[in-house]
C-alpha cells in the first residue's frame, strides 16, 4: 500500500484558519523476516499525532497523549490489548495464507490495512477509507461510492467477491466510516484541542553540502502539518529546478520539511531575486528567508558551524530513517474487530468466513 505524505500547496487559502480538516486513522502491520522490528504493530493517529500504540514486543496498549485517557472508558486499554494480541496471531497466519497466492516462500513480507476518516469542520464533509495491502502494494480497497471492494491484483479477486457478498459487513463498514468515525474525530479533537489545535512556528535554515550542491531550505519544529514551503523568484513560486521533500515527523510531535533549489540556472547577480517562503495553516504571517551566501550553512560559510558536511549527512540519515519508519507504519494493517457492543465494525481479516475465503478449501 503506497501511503504518501501529502504536501498541500494551497496558496493563500492555506492561511484560512476557518477551514480545517481533522482526521482519525488507524494503522496495523504484521511482518515476517524483518530483523529488530516487532512482528505486529498498531498505531492510532488523530490529525497525524500518534495517540495509541501497541506492539508484539510489549504486548500492551498504551496511550501516547494524556488526553486520550479522558476519551477512553476504564476497560479500553485491557480490552484492546486482548484484541490486539488475538489480531497478531491472525495477521501472522494471513501472511502464510497469502504467500502461496503470490508464489512466495521465505523473505520479508507484510500484511497491511489502514482505515479511518477525515472531517472538514467548515463544510462538515466526511471522507472515509478502508484499504488493505500486501508487501507494499495495494491489495483490496473499499469504495464508499459503490459500496464494493476494488481488487487491483488478480490474487485479490477472490477476496473481493467474498467481501462484496457480505452485505451486512459492508453496511457496518459504511456506517463506521461515515457516521461513527467522524463522531470520534470530533470527540478526540475536543479532548485534545490544547495539543491538536495549537500552532508552532519552525526555525528555517539554508543548508548546502558543497558550493555546487543545491541549497536546501529546511523548516523544522512546526505544527500542525498543514504547511507549505516553496522557493520563489521575484515573488513567483518556482516549479522547475526545485525538489520538494515530504513532511516528516519530529520526535517531539512537531514536523519538518525541506525544499531544494538547484543553482545551475542561478547566476551570482540573481541571488537576491530568490527567497524561501514558509506558510503555516492558521498563521497569517509568512516566514521569508532570502537566498544569501552569508546565511547558508556550509563548510565554507561564516556561520560558526565547524563541520556542516557531517551535519548535513546526519540530517540525511535521520530523515531517511524517519521515512523508512513512516513507510513501515504507513503499511500497518488496522484491525476493526471489537465486541458486538462496541461502535466499530468487525475486522474482515479475523472474520472466520474471510479466513475461509483467504484459505479456500479444496
Amino acid at each position: 500500500m503506497k501511503i504518501l505524505v501529502l504536501l498541500a500547496l494551497l496558496g493563500a487559502a492555506l492561511h484560512d484558519a476557518a477551514a480545517v480538516t481533522h482526521s482519525l486513522k488507524y494503522f496495523y502491520t504484521a511482518s515476517s523476516g524483518v530483523p529488530n522490528f516487532p512482528e505486529f504493530v498498531v498505531v492510532g493517529l488523530v490529525n497525524e499525532v500518534e495517540m495509541v500504540h501497541y506492539d508484539s514486543n510489549t504486548k500492551k496498549t498504551e496511550p501516547k497523549q494524556d488526553w486520550v485517557n479522558k476519551a477512553a472508558d476504564p476497560q479500553y486499554w485491557e480490552r484492546n490489548t486482548g484484541n490486539f494480541m488475538g489480531a497478531q496471531q491472525t495477521f501472522r497466519a494471513n501472511i502464510d495464507i497469502l504467500k502461496p497466492r503470490f508464489n512466495q516462500t521465505g523473505g520479508v513480507h507484510v500484511v497491511q490495512n489502514m482505515y479511518g476518516c477525515e472531517w472538514d469542520d467548515e463544510t462538515d464533509q466526511v471522507t472515509g477509507y478502508d484499504q488493505y495491502g500486501y508487501d507494499g502494494e495495494d491489495f483490496v480497497a473499499f469504495d464508499l461510492k459503490t459500496l464494493t471492494w476494488i481488487a487491483p491484483k488478480q490474487q485479490a479477486v477472490i477476496t473481493k467477491h467474498k467481501w462484496d457478498n457480505d452485505k451486512a459487513w459492508i453496511a457496518q463498514d459504511k456506517n463506521y466510516l461515515t457516521q461513527i468515525c467522524p463522531e470520534w474525530v470530533k470527540k478526540y479533537v475536543g479532548y485534545g484541542r490544547s495539543v491538536l489545535l495549537r500552532t508552532e512556528l519552525p526555525s528555517v535554515s539554508l543548508l548546502q553540502k558543497t558550493p555546487s550542491s543545491p541549497v536546501s531550505c529546511l523548516a523544522t519544529g512546526f505544527y500542525p502539518h498543514r504547511a507549505s514551503l516553496v522557493w520563489r523568484k521575484d515573488g513567483e513560486e518556482l516549479h522547475e529546478e526545485v525538489d520538494h521533500g515530504e513532511i516528516l515527523p519530529n520526535h517531539d510531535g512537531t514536523f519538518q520539511m525541506s525544499v531544494d533549489l538547484k543553482l545551475s540556472s542561478v547566476t551570482p547577480e540573481d541571488w537576491t531575486r530568490y527567497d524561501c517562503v514558509f506558510q503555516l495553516s492558521g498563521v497569517n504571517e509568512d516566514i521569508i528567508t532570502r537566498l544569501d551566501k552569508a546565511v547558508i550553512r556550509t563548510n565554507e560559510g561564516k556561520t560558526g558551524i565547524r563541520n556542516v558536511d557531517e551535519k548535513l549527512n546526519l540530517i540525511a540519515i535521520i530523515v531517511a530513517a524517519v521515512a523508512v519508519l513512516a513507510l513501515v507504519i504507513a503499511g500497518i494493517g488496522f484491525f476493526l474487530y471489537k465486541k458486538k457492543s462496541a461502535k466499530r465494525p468487525p475486522s474482515p481479516v479475523i472474520n472466520p468466513e474471510v479466513m475461509e475465503e483467504l484459505n479456500p478449501k479444496a
